[in-house]
């Protein structure tokens, strides 16, 4: 299992103007303003697990990394957090 960040929308604060974990997130295209909920947005199929947005947004402890369930590509929410992957073996071929 791989960890992926999830985005807890009571404490996203993205509509205040905080966009920091969007800017910082090396994967392109990986983490959206949702225009709609005006909240970040992971797309979990691009995450790669770095955990560089959960470090940017500790002020407000918004994000937080889960594995996911291989066979079906959800976020398993309750369970623990795994081992997150090195910027550099994330990005590993």
């Amino acid at each position: 299992m791989y960890n992926v960040a999830y985005v807890h929308d009571d404490k996203c604060i993205a509509e205040k103007g905080c966009r920091l974990c969007i800017m910082y997130c090396p994967e392109a295209d990986c983490i959206k303003l949702n225009t709609e909920k005006m909240k970040a947005e992971v797309i979990t199929h691009r995450c790669k697990g770095c955990d560089l947005c959960k470090v940017v947004c500790s002020t407000h402890n918004a994000i937080s990394m889960h594995p996911v369930d291989s066979k079906t590509g959800k976020i398993i929410l309750e369970a623990e957090e795994g081992q997150t992957a090195g910027l550099g073996q994330a990005y590993a071929g």
